[in-house]
């Protein structure tokens, strides 16, 4: 069983910067492929961003430029670094797990983006 916790979220202005993190414990970070998702009311959950074991990087197109992911083997620890924030970037962020066939899930963190 691996544990995904995430923190980070929180209220933001337009224009500017939260920095996501999510902790695993039980599995190792290095060997999955991590990816954070976001959910919006009304809106199906989707994928934002998504590292590999081989550190290859994938991201949705409205994040390109703005948001980055990270890996820290030692922490156990994936990072997303979310830049020049839009209200539409508000939503639910949630940490995910895949190796094999084991697929984990955090309980996510609200993130809020308004003036």
């Amino acid at each position: 069983q691996v544990h995904l916790e995430e923190f980070g979220g929180g209220l933001v202005q337009p224009g500017g910067s939260l920095r996501l993190s999510c902790a695993a414990a039980g599995g190792s970070v290095s060997i999955a492929t991590m990816g954070w998702y976001r959910q919006a009311p009304g809106k199906q959950r989707e994928l934002v961003a998504q590292i590999t074991s081989g550190g290859s990087t994938n991201y949705v197109d409205s994040a390109k430029g703005r948001f980055t992911i990270t890996r820290d083997r030692g922490e156990n620890t994936v990072y997303l670094q979310m830049d020049s924030l839009k209200p539409e970037d508000t939503a639910v962020y949630y940490c995910n797990y895949v190796f094999g066939q084991y697929n984990y899930w955090g309980r996510g963190t609200q993130v809020t983006v308004a003036s």
